[in-house]
């Protein structure tokens, strides 16, 4: 069995999504910190964009298409999300972390906004020789819409499956999925449809919690495990203990 995790930081989670590019270098900190405790895991991760990409793309209204009209906005909405990567990745590194910034938009073609050529075996070989990939929400060529953002969600998804991953976790800035103010504790699809999953109160433009669910939940259907949960809660899901009576969301 593999036993590759894959990560994924919420944007939300490492930069203030009401202040456009701004980094939360504290919060990073505190999680190169958590993740250096756990050296021997190996380990992928995903960062969202947050303030440092979303609104670049929705000013250049990169998921409407892409001509040469706006073509422009490939450049600058890749420029903010690449900028933020590297101060990931540093961060990683001054903690001990073997971390390398690693690209979408560099090989990456997405048709109709879902990636069709994404290349995932040497992120796994990366992992197990305890490099520690750091990719991103992008914005990478489509052949229909010229170019499209792709979530860290999606990232989340093609990896997992791709080097078929021993679990995947997803740190968000919220105690996890909440149905009425309570955390709900598994989410499977005989319920998906009774949870009130809403949408990114913040400039968001790849579907906020809707879209993290429905991506996780295709994991499930390829007997991948994942967890959401509060960032707070982390070291508990990289120790992989029991997470009954905690805030850990399983699918």
């Amino acid at each position: 069995m593999n036993k590759t995790v894959v990560l994924k930081l919420g944007g939300s989670v490492i930069t203030e999504k009401q202040s456009a590019g701004v980094i939360n270098h504290t919060r990073l900190q505190e999680i190169a910190k958590t993740l250096a405790s756990y050296r021997d895991l190996p380990l992928i991760i995903i960062h969202g964009a947050g303030s440092c990409g979303h609104p670049e793309a929705q000013r250049f209204a990169i998921q409407s298409g892409v001509t040469h009209e706006n073509a422009v906005g490939v450049g600058e909405t890749h420029r903010a999300v690449a900028g933020l990567n590297t101060a990931v990745v540093q961060v990683l590194r001054d903690a001990g972390l073997d971390a390398v910034g690693i690209h979408p938009l560099c090989g990456s073609v997405a048709e109709n906004g879902r990636l069709i050529s994404f290349e995932t075996k040497h992120l796994d070989r990366m992992a197990n020789l305890g490099i520690i990939p750091v990719l991103h929400g992008d914005v990478v060529m489509d052949t229909e819409r010229g170019a499209c953002i792709i979530s860290g969600d999606q990232l989340v998804l093609n990896i997992a499956i791709g080097i078929s991953a021993g679990r995947v976790g997803l740190a968000t800035d919220v105690p996890g999925v909440l149905a009425k103010g309570n955390v709900i504790r598994k989410i499977h699809r005989s319920v998906i449809q009774e949870i009130d999953l809403g949408e990114s109160g913040k400039t968001d433009v790849t579907g906020g919690m809707r879209g993290k669910v429905e991506e996780l939940l295709t994991l499930a259907d390829a007997g991948i495990p994942s967890s959401i949960f509060h960032i707070e809660k982390l070291g508990d899901f990289l120790a992989g203990d029991d997470h009954s009576g905690t805030d850990i969301v399983e699918i």
